[in-house]
């Protein structure tokens, strides 16, 4: 790992160990505000509970082990992942600027939703961040084309071998003619 992935990880993550741990010790505050996106996440994902205090606390934990998994490096594009996705209801729920209608609140509320969106695309790249590794996808892709060049490799090694073969045999059979005669 480079020294900016192991300055910038911990960096990332540590808006979400504090939030998460807030959120787990004290869900009742967030969860008012979660009511409006409820619904939301009930059609997006119906197996979760339609509680809100639940889904915060969910959330919570979800960002605090995300992140903690971020901070110290490990499965850092799952937990970039699962950071990703908590982010959405999360800025959803307590960013809604579009309802605040005293100015300075409003525009409070727009400088943290867009802080958050800002926060969701460098999740975004560090989920994609192979580490200077080729990822699955470029592997498999890949994968075909090299399978391809090897068999093609094998088929004209063959025909060469087989030519040669052929050769070999045709003198062979010249010098035993020869012999017989």
């Amino acid at each position: 790992m480079t020294l900016v992935r192991r300055v910038a990880h911990p960096l990332l993550a540590s808006m979400f160990v504090l939030r998460g741990v807030d959120v787990l010790r004290n869900p009742s505050p967030y969860a008012l505000k979660a009511q409006k996106v409820t619904p939301w996440v009930q059609r997006v994902a119906p197996q979760l509970p339609d509680d809100a205090e639940t889904l915060v606390r969910i959330n919570g934990a979800a960002q605090l082990a995300g992140g903690l998994l971020l901070a110290t490096g490990r499965v850092p594009r799952v937990s970039a992942t699962v950071l990703a996705t908590s982010l959405v209801p999360t800025t959803l729920a307590q960013h809604r600027f579009w309802e605040e209608t005293e100015p300075e609140a409003k525009s409070n509320q727009r400088r943290h939703f867009v802080k958050n969106v800002a926060i969701l695309g460098g999740l975004l790249l560090a989920t994609v961040d192979t580490e200077g590794q080729p990822g699955l996808a470029w592997r498999t892709r890949h994968a075909g084309g090299e399978l391809q060049s090897s068999g093609r490799r094998f088929v004209s090694r063959a025909r060469r071998e087989a030519k040669t073969a052929a050769r070999e045999a045709k003198h062979e059979a010249k010098l035993l003619k020869a012999q017989l005669a």
